[in-house]
């Protein structure tokens, strides 16, 4: 029987030369956001419930709400609304089938993290 030469090569090597796409990140950090949405949510609905309960279980609630915790959440949650809501109108615009190109695509993609932050700090500013 013939000897097999094995040739030692690497186990994945679209691994040393693949670069993230900001499409491909994009659309993760879409699914995020939104799920990331719902903390921001229960903090404001406990926030809500605890002034209906009691003074006491209001100041508590408040607390919370209006800590560093707090307002990180809060502010978190700003940024993730813009962003949702930017990337889910670029989403509408790819399915017009407009936009579609690499290029255009990324640009697209670019717009919607830098208007995310943009957005969020106007909100930071005038509220």
């Amino acid at each position: 029987m013939a000897e097999i030469k094995r040739v030692e090569r690497p186990l994945s090597p679209h691994l040393q030369i693949y670069r993230p796409q900001l499409t491909a990140i994009s659309s993760i950090l879409t699914r995020i956001t939104g799920n990331a949405l719902i903390v921001g949510v229960m903090l404001a609905v406990w926030w809500l419930l605890a002034a209906a309960v009691s003074p006491e279980y209001f100041a508590v609630a408040n607390g919370v709400a209006t800590s560093w915790f707090g307002d990180l959440v809060f502010t978190c949650s700003a940024w993730a609304v813009w962003y949702h809501y930017l990337a889910g109108l670029r989403h509408l615009y790819f399915d017009a089938g407009k936009g579609l190109d690499i290029e255009t695509a990324e640009k697209l993609g670019w717009g919607v993290v830098i208007g995310s932050f943009v957005l969020t700090l106007i909100t930071i500013i005038v509220v």
